[in-house]
């Protein structure tokens, strides 16, 4: 959050298109009649006051500063993909003048691959999942019996019955070469033991890879097998894997092989073979679009054949919520699966799904994932199918996730928000005090040319900024104790108004002339009340919201 809070005062401070109010396709003559513009406005020759004369040759220094960089295609190019830091990596001089947006970026990416490989021997990823069963059956399955004589005083029992416990990490050789560590420990009902396994991968060319996997355990013994991946076509790839696994029941062999192709845009049809001591020959069709997820997959195989069809609608929220539901039957039996997914941190993943099936019974999957590690909890409910068990298992995750969440999460998650604004804020105070310093002073150069132009649209009845603020407003009652943050921008609005309109671009209005952030990182708008025609007006807009001023409708009402 941090870094976005960064990289939001950069732009709202330094959008050179903002600070000279032209949009992102600005021709050069935009550029230049606006630039000409401002250059008016702040020239320093056009001020005796030694205090205003330095005060102007600021701004003009900065004004001249944007226009030089938005002017040189080049630089423009640059400055377009990777902003102000952009302009200021080492190497620049040396890249040959005329090249195109993509020829520039692969410029940059050349230029910093030095510290990117620099860094390759410090980077790893670590993943790691903890999973702890949990069997609750006592909770249903005991008032099926007689237990009035049962010790413990009637409660239930609860117990961890399965634990597991795996890591691994990547530790990047080359630019081609990775290898992966993975270790793993398991306890059933008392009874556990452990593996560990070394991947080496290469990335072979553009369109492929290969790995060798060695492993060794106390339960299964050494492993040793090799993987390939390769893109056949740009909608078709394989892969190929074998193994030995070796034990004292001699070595068990065995091999898959899938194949993927793209059948449209958003879908993908898979078909694989597996032979070993589960053969099975599986087919399946995944549609993953915008706002839904669907499966479909049929396996024939010894022992396991099946039929699975599942769906999962995306809601488009900010916590990126998600609905599942899921069906599949085979020689096993049947099993039903519903469940919900949501975002409950930037980091944080949380989900819970029901399982009902014949003959497993009822159980309740609970699962988080912060960042890389993931925590599962399956919870056994019932060995039958029992309304009680489905209902618990269905209403209980539910009313115990919103009273976290509106007890627990959301204010810790405000709490956390408003310390990282407050640090910000402090980290980024010298910078406000410059950037406020320049607004003042901006606004104390245009005093003169706004006398000019309201005299002018006076005398036509024309456009008139009579008062304009920007910040952010309180309107909500619940937020009394919080006062609003905003700024008086009438003196620079009015000085961008010419012949009676008043055109704001798609960009933050705080890089804008006169203006400055009042509120770092929090939401923005502008207000403003003007007069056209001899009728009030008043408009509420967005930081980064075009504006134009007056509206069309406000033309056709003067008019009649």
């Amino acid at each position: 959050m941090a870094a976005a809070l960064e990289n939001e005062l950069e732009i709202e401070n330094e959008d050179y298109y903002s600070l000279l109010n032209v949009s992102r396709e600005a021709t050069q003559e935009e550029l230049k009649s606006s630039y000409r513009r401002l250059c008016m406005l702040y020239h320093p020759d056009k001020h005796r006051d030694p205090e205003l004369k330095r005060q102007a040759e600021e701004l003009f220094n900065l004004v001249h500063q944007a226009y030089e960089v938005l002017s040189d295609p080049q630089s423009r190019a640059i400055y377009d993909i990777f902003g102000k830091k952009g302009l200021e990596v080492e190497g620049w001089e040396m890249v040959e003048r005329k090249r195109t947006p993509a020829e520039i970026r692969e410029e940059y990416e050349r230029l910093q691959r030095d510290r990117d490989e620099r860094r390759l021997q410090q980077r790893t990823n670590p993943k790691g999942t903890i999973s702890v069963g949990i069997d609750a059956t006592d909770l249903f399955d005991r008032y099926e019996e007689d237990f009035e004589e049962m010790p413990g005083g009637g409660f239930p029992h609860i117990e961890i019955n399965r634990m597991h416990i795996s890591q691994s990490i990547e530790a990047p050789l080359t630019t081609t070469d990775t290898a992966v560590l993975s270790g793993s420990l398991t306890t059933h009902n008392g009874n556990g033991g452990g593996n560990i396994n070394l991947c080496l991968r290469r990335v072979t060319s553009t369109r492929g890879w290969g790995e060798l996997e060695f492993g060794a355990g106390d339960i299964r013994g050494p492993l040793f097998g090799m993987k390939v991946f390769q893109n056949i076509t740009a909608r078709c790839f394989v892969t190929a894997q074998c193994g030995m696994q070796f034990s004292s029941r001699g070595v068990r062999p065995n091999a898959s092989t899938m194949m993927a192709r793209h059948l449209d845009q958003n879908t993908m049809g898979y078909l694989q073979w597996r032979w070993g001591t589960e053969s099975a020959m599986t087919t399946s069709i995944v549609r993953d679009t915008k706002t839904s997820h669907f499966t479909m997959a049929l396996q024939l195989g010894v022992p396991h054949s099946y039929l699975m069809m599942s769906y999962q609608y995306k809601f488009q929220d900010e916590d990126q919520t998600k609905v599942k539901g899921s069906v599949k039957t085979g020689f096993f039996g049947t099993v039903v699966e519903y469940g919900a997914e949501r975002k409950i941190s930037r980091h944080s993943v949380l989900s819970a799904t029901v399982s009902i099936g014949v003959p497993q019974g009822v159980s309740l999957k609970i699962r988080l994932n912060r960042a890389s590690q993931t925590y599962l909890f399956p919870i056994h409910l019932t060995d039958q199918v029992l309304p009680s068990a489905v209902f618990y298992a269905t209403v209980g995750p539910l009313v115990i996730y919103f009273a976290v969440q509106k007890l627990i999460i959301t204010p810790y998650v405000r709490a956390q928000k408003e310390q990282e604004l407050e640090k910000h804020r402090v980290d980024s105070a010298s910078d406000i005090a410059k950037k406020k310093h320049e607004a003042e002073s901006a606004v104390v150069l245009m005093q003169e040319s706004v006398r000019r132009i309201i005299e002018a649209e006076e005398s036509k009845m024309g456009l008139i900024i009579l008062n304009a603020w920007y910040g952010k407003f309180v309107t909500d009652n619940s937020q009394k104790q919080e006062r609003a943050k905003v700024i008086d921008v009438t003196v620079p609005l009015q000085c961008l108004v010419k012949d009676s309109k008043l055109i704001l671009t798609e960009a933050s209005k705080a890089g804008l002339p006169g203006f400055y952030d009042p509120c770092v990182g929090e939401e923005k708008s502008l207000k403003l009340l003007y007069q056209f025609r001899g009728v009030m007006h008043q408009v509420l807009s967005g930081d980064t919201e075009a504006l134009r001023i007056p509206k069309q409708s406000h033309r056709i009402d003067a008019e009649t």
